[in-house]
């Protein structure tokens, strides 16, 4: 048991995940500072409102702080538009670009048209239902 647990943890799907984790987590840290002390302050100097963390309110005596949702929410779009013009974008191009020269192989069965299943393409009967194929 502890031999097929090494195993499992020295996959490289394991372990390249546990990076990606890592690494996305510092990511993460990165962008809501980023958000925090410089895109919240640079709205602040348009809108007037100095720090959204600090926006709340409150009912029978539970604070709301939907300032830090606000934060969140602009960390979360500046992560997703970093994910996807920096890594899907790219990705996508490459799969294309390798997938641009490659033909796709003739199909080497046909359908029956009367029980529509598969046959060999050079049957002349179906295996299935016995139709006569022209």
């Amino acid at each position: 048991m502890l031999k097929d647990f090494k195993k499992f943890i020295l996959r490289g799907n394991t372990v390249d995940l546990a990076v990606a984790v890592v690494v996305g987590a510092a990511f993460g840290a990165i962008v809501s500072a980023l958000v925090r002390d410089l895109i919240t302050p640079l709205i602040a100097a348009i809108g007037g409102q100095p720090d959204f963390s600090k926006l709340q309110f409150s009912i029978n005596g539970s604070r709301f702080l939907y300032g830090d949702f606000i934060n969140a929410v602009i960390a979360f779009v500046i992560i997703a538009a970093v994910v996807f013009f920096f890594i899907v974008q790219p990705v996508n191009k490459l799969v294309a670009r390798a997938n641009r020269n490659r033909t796709t192989p003739e199909p080497s069965t046909i359908k029956c048209p009367e029980c529509l299943s598969e046959i060999p393409k050079a049957a002349t009967r179906c295996a299935f239902c016995t139709t006569k194929l022209a």
